[in-house]
């Protein structure tokens, strides 16, 4: 697993939990070091061993910390860029929508060797769309199902979304578009910072 991946763990569970939180995780874990490094390659089941101690430590089922960590790769300060990579996906939350087949290419071109599962965007109507997602080990689809929603929240789009598993360890998250222009969404300019 990237290192980058292992990072927002640690980041999510600092920013939002305190360190303390971070060294419990990390002592159930039992991995023999208590940081990540953002540039380094892990085995999955350090990953899956620190989400395990997320688990035990907040106390909440993975997929919930799972769809948090994605919630938080959006909406916290801390990690604007992913925001601002993400809202480059178009105008609106259906163009952001469309641009999700290209995302794991995108991530490539900025760090060669983060290997994302691969997205296919299926649309049945102008409301109604389903992301599938490729088999990961540590459920990324819960991690996109709280992206997902913080991006149309970002948007001001009204949304309602369903996760469900395919044979193989693929992952579908069911799309409703209810309302484009719900709420006016967070701004959002190319040339300057988001507020």
């Amino acid at each position: 697993m990237h290192g980058l991946i292992n990072t927002a763990l640690q980041s999510f569970t600092r920013d939002i939990y305190g360190d303390d939180a971070w060294a419990q995780v990390m002592n159930h874990a039992d991995l023999g070091f208590s940081e990540f490094e953002a540039m380094l390659i892990y085995e999955d089941e350090q990953t899956c061993a620190v989400l395990g101690g997320l688990e035990l430590v907040l106390r909440k089922p993975r997929e919930e910390v799972l769809e948090d960590i994605g919630t938080y790769l959006v909406s916290n300060p801390k990690v604007e860029s992913l925001r601002r990579l993400l809202r480059f996906g178009g105008v609106n939350f259906i163009e952001f929508l469309q641009s999700l087949d290209d995302l794991p290419g995108r991530a490539r071109l900025a760090v060669s060797d983060l290997d994302l599962p691969v997205m296919e965007l299926s649309e049945y109507s102008v409301e109604h769309y389903a992301l599938t997602l490729g088999a990961s080990s540590v459920g990324f689809g819960h991690v996109m199902l709280g992206l997902l929603r913080a991006m149309a929240d970002d948007y001001g789009a009204l949304v309602m979304m369903e996760y469900g598993e395919l044979a193989a360890g693929r992952e579908r998250i069911e799309i409703r578009l209810l309302e484009t222009d719900f709420t006016e969404g967070r701004s959002f300019h190319l040339g300057g910072k988001a507020g």
